[in-house]
């Protein structure tokens, strides 16, 4: 299966009739066939020449000295070079092509941020430097917390969470802090079918009961449903606005309002934030808190791109509960990172306590920072505008050839949601998947949110143009309509990717992470621990 024909390539001859030749090097063209690091070079080499170490080592140090050599394969440098470089080839990156990641927001990251995260004082700061030497860092936090804050409403925020669900902690624990101050053990949180899915998860990490609200045949929360169930013991809702039908909850200030009434609070996911943003301040819906996924609304590097964050504002209700540290200006003019719960000019004293050992990501601050101020707020409007637009040109293009479930409620948000319904019978939402692998885009998120069957979700965000989702547009189209037909061969996609279908289920059950082979000798994994079809 090493080999790119084993794995089932074929040539481009329009017809898909016939099979390709093979080629001695087991490439095709420039799609190269790159063996592991392992089978490249043994253990017994090294790409480094070491001067032999004189003189015995130091007892103090003797316990630490290997009893034999480091199983690792010994590359040069332009061996080392290469194999990664080939590698990185079989990536697909928002630089290469449309993202249609939905609910997972995947949208080009402006060079200008790169660049001045990469400033001296930013790049190369370190948590432990002397507050003295960081003044610059505290700068650009405080200032990010004020925008943050202001574009959303709220009248504090909690910037060390490091993720989107990790701010959904802080969120929770925060309601948790008021709660226990006000002597009140109440113990369910609860969730729309709409919601994301760490929602559920996070509160339960905290120690929480958590229920499901329904969603109506709309999409949104039901709520009807929702003022039925709150009561006494109800501690608050975990509501994502938009949600992930890609809808925008109209009842937002009702909900908020019913929940307040019960005495509970309301926690928003904010993960879609991008949507509304500069549209919409969720402190005006009545939120008292919402994490912020600094990579998705304002363009910091995603995933393996780089470290999230995802800041933590706070209504007036629930920010003397949160985290610490926090940065906040003094008399004098100068920016301070409050860490203690009690200080002169600071009384933090009701703090749930910290997040994190250190604050935050600062090449996520400088990032975000600079995606906001060369923006301004026409041009963060314009964002949500366009990727409203996008989403919403993509829904129309595709209603024909794709069931939307929601179609029908009036425009979508963010993202457009399909299901696998109208296909033929023994297709499904990974044929599609799988065979826009072939028509060279990397697929949408499928099977999300599970309150739609074979869900499609498509989130074109606000960076593609139109001539790009065109291209896009056409190549789902066509593969839905393969699937639509019956086509078989679209079982058997990708045909022109460096590996063939597999079984994703065992793939992430049973993973394959560490060499079983010895060193320098080919190893081919077994079909019952890759899957392969």
């Amino acid at each position: 299966m090493n080999a790119p024909n084993a794995s089932g390539w074929k040539p481009a001859m329009g017809d898909g009739s016939g099979e390709a030749a093979p080629t001695s090097s087991g490439d095709a063209a420039l799609m190269l066939e790159e063996k592991l690091i392992f089978e490249l070079a043994g253990c017994d080499t090294t790409g480094v020449d070491f001067d032999e170490q004189p003189g015995e080592i130091d007892p103090a140090l003797g316990r630490f000295a290997r009893k034999q050599r480091a199983q690792l394969p010994g590359l040069s440098e332009p061996e080392t070079v290469r194999h990664y470089t080939r590698l990185s080839r079989q990536n697909y990156a928002i630089d290469l092509g449309p993202f249609p990641l939905g609910s997972c927001t995947m949208k080009h990251n402006p060079r200008l941020n790169e660049k001045v995260a990469r400033m001296p004082g930013f790049a190369d700061v370190h948590p432990l430097q002397p507050v003295d030497t960081v003044r610059g860092a505290f700068e650009v936090m405080n200032e990010l917390a004020h925008w943050l804050i202001e574009l959303t409403g709220m009248h504090g925020v909690a910037m060390s969470p490091k993720a989107g669900a990790h701010g959904e902690l802080c969120g929770i624990l925060c309601i948790r802090a008021a709660l226990e101050a006000q002597g009140d053990a109440r113990e369910v949180i609860l969730v729309p079918e709409s919601a994301h899915g760490t929602n559920p998860a996070t509160a339960a990490f905290a120690g929480y009961k958590v229920e499901a609200i329904p969603a109506t045949k709309e999409g949104r929360v039901d709520l009807a449903k929702l003022k039925e169930r709150l009561g006494p013991d109800v501690a608050g809702v975990m509501i994502t606005n938009p949600n992930t039908c890609g809808l925008f909850e109209r009842d937002m200030k009702a909900i908020s309002d019913a929940v307040h009434a019960a005495g509970g609070y309301v926690y928003c996911d904010g993960a879609n934030f991008n949507a509304i943003v500069g549209k919409v301040r969720p402190g005006d819906l009545g939120v008292d808190a919402m994490h912020i996924n600094l990579h998705k609304t304002f363009s910091t590097p995603h995933g393996g791109g780089g470290p999230g964050s995802g800041p933590v504002v706070l209504s007036e209700a629930l920010s003397p509960y949160g985290p610490l540290p926090f940065t906040a200006r003094m008399e004098d003019g100068t920016v301070h990172l409050v860490e203690e719960e009690s200080l002169k000019e600071f009384d933090h004293a009701k703090s749930f306590g910290r997040m994190a050992a250190f604050h935050g990501q600062m090449g996520m601050f400088t990032r975000a920072l600079t995606y906001i101020l060369s923006h301004g707020a026409d041009g963060l409007r314009q964002v949500a505008e366009d990727c409203v637009l996008n989403a919403n040109y993509v829904l129309r293009r595709l209603e024909d050839t794709l069931d939307a479930p929601y179609g029908a409620s009036g425009p979508c948000m963010h993202e457009a949601l399909f299901s696998d319904d109208g296909l033929a019978e023994g297709f499904s939402t990974l044929d599609i998947a799988k065979g826009l692998i072939d028509e060279g885009f990397h697929p949408m998120t499928v099977y999300f949110p599970l309150v739609v069957h074979g869900a499609m979700l498509v989130e074109p965000t606000e960076t593609e143009s139109k001539d790009g989702l065109d291209r896009l547009i056409e190549s789902i189209r066509h593969v839905a309509q393969r699937a639509k037909d019956g086509d078989e061969a679209l079982h058997g996609a990708p045909y022109y990717a460096p590996r063939r279908r597999l079984d994703e289920t065992q793939a992430a059950r049973k993973p394959v992470l560490a060499w079983q082979g010895e060193p320098g000798v080919p190893r081919i994994p077994t079909p019952s621990e890759v899957g392969d079809r």
